[in-house]
């Protein structure tokens, strides 16, 4: 349903020449009559598992610039579909000019970037608008919280099992007080939690998954943009999120976002 609302919303307003979710298969061109030039990736409902037990969940999305023209007519050719739409959506990150979140919870938060910082928005049901709550957020330098799924510390690299039993003894600062664990299980709520009080957020690769289960279009590459506009960083913890240039829609990466000396950190174990 969520994915039906965002494709309906995008394809009506006028402004999208290619969208691309991550329930779908492959990106799809607008019909023309309501063509516009932008290209959209969006994941309509992040940690959708979660919402029968009423847990947070939220909705990302980046918008680029379209490099190739994709037209309605490619649709019924697969080599000029491949070749004009799939290509068109297959930008590295550091190609977005904008990004940004919804997060669904106590209160519903907003947060945007446009290449010039980034803005957290708060809805106010009273008027019926987002109302800037929180003008040109920015990530702590460094923070004590970290969000990964240990459920699959067994399957993870030595490296990796190195660096979150460091955390246990206070990090690079061994024998101080532990870094606390919070983790939701979805994406945006993590996240958030990351930008407004710092630390790191990872899911990183194991023995199952060894680049993880998250995409890099529409996942990894919005998010590290929003963060980076902070002041923070996202890593595949072998380089910069938004340098790695995707070879196809669903392209998963290993992600370690939030905190620049955070993030700094868990890059020394896992590139030595």
């Amino acid at each position: 349903m969520s994915n039906e609302v965002f494709c309906n919303a995008l394809r009506a307003s006028g402004r999208t020449g290619v969208i691309a979710s991550e329930e779908e298969d492959l990106p799809v061109a607008v019909e023309e009559t309501f063509s516009g030039n932008y290209v959209v990736v969006f994941d309509p409902l992040d940690g959708s598992s979660n919402l029968d037990a009423s847990i947070s969940t939220g909705s990302i999305f980046g918008i680029y610039a379209p490099s190739e023209e994709c037209a309605i007519e490619d649709m019924d050719d697969p080599e000029k579909m491949m070749t004009n739409c799939v290509v068109n959506v297959c930008q590295p990150g550091d190609n977005l000019l904008a990004a940004g979140y919804c997060l669904y919870s106590s209160s519903v938060a907003f947060v945007l970037t446009v290449g010039k910082g980034t803005w957290g928005f708060t809805y106010d049901s009273l008027v019926g608008e987002f109302v800037l709550t929180h003008p040109d957020m920015k990530v702590p330098k460094a923070g004590k919280i970290y969000s990964f799924n240990e459920g699959n510390y067994a399957s993870w690299t030595p490296g990796l099992q190195t660096y979150m039993d460091s955390l246990k003894t206070g990090g690079k600062e061994s024998g101080t007080k532990p870094y606390s664990a919070r983790y939701i299980g979805s994406l945006v709520g993590d996240f958030h939690r990351t930008l407004l009080y710092g630390g790191i957020y990872g899911y990183p690769g194991d023995k199952a998954n060894p680049n993880g289960k998250l995409r890099l279009l529409y996942e990894c590459a919005p998010m590290s943009f929003i963060m980076e506009q902070a002041g923070g960083k996202g890593s595949t913890g072998g380089g910069r999120v938004l340098d790695v240039m995707p070879d196809k829609v669903h392209q998963r990466v290993p992600l370690f976002i939030g905190s620049p000396d955070e993030v700094d950190y868990v890059e020394s174990f896992l590139n030595k």
